[in-house]
């Protein structure tokens, strides 16, 4: 059988494998790929969504060159300045209602290239 067939799927020597490269789980490094890089093209984005919300607007911004608390400072920042409530779903901020002219300003203040998304 050749090598590209087979591949190991349980051993009590090396516990369990990842399912991308095969080895085992303390020496893999597909996840750690994924986490030192910044995802995206270097562009904020502002979108308006009511997706999935019974009609209710949220302004979504994604592509913020910050993760963790710096991310949570923000949203923090931005919440107060549009006197709103928001969070933080998977890296990306949602702030209630519509605010996309107000946070498109505050976020061209900080330096940052930002563009208007969607429709």
């Amino acid at each position: 059988m050749s090598k590209s067939n087979s591949r190991l799927v349980y051993s009590d020597e090396m516990g369990s494998t990842c399912p991308k490269c095969g080895q085992p789980l303390r020496k893999c490094q597909c996840n750690n790929k994924s986490s030192n890089s910044a995802k995206g093209d270097g562009i904020v984005r502002i979108q308006r969504e009511s997706k999935g919300r019974k009609g209710k607007g949220v302004t979504l911004i994604t592509g913020t060159p910050l993760a963790g608390e710096e991310l949570k400072a923000l949203a923090k920042t931005l919440k107060q300045k549009c006197g709103t409530g928001g969070t933080i779903k998977n890296g990306v901020i949602e702030i209630q209602g519509d605010h996309r002219d107000l946070l498109l300003g505050l976020l061209q203040a900080k330096g940052w290239k930002v563009k208007k998304a969607g429709g």
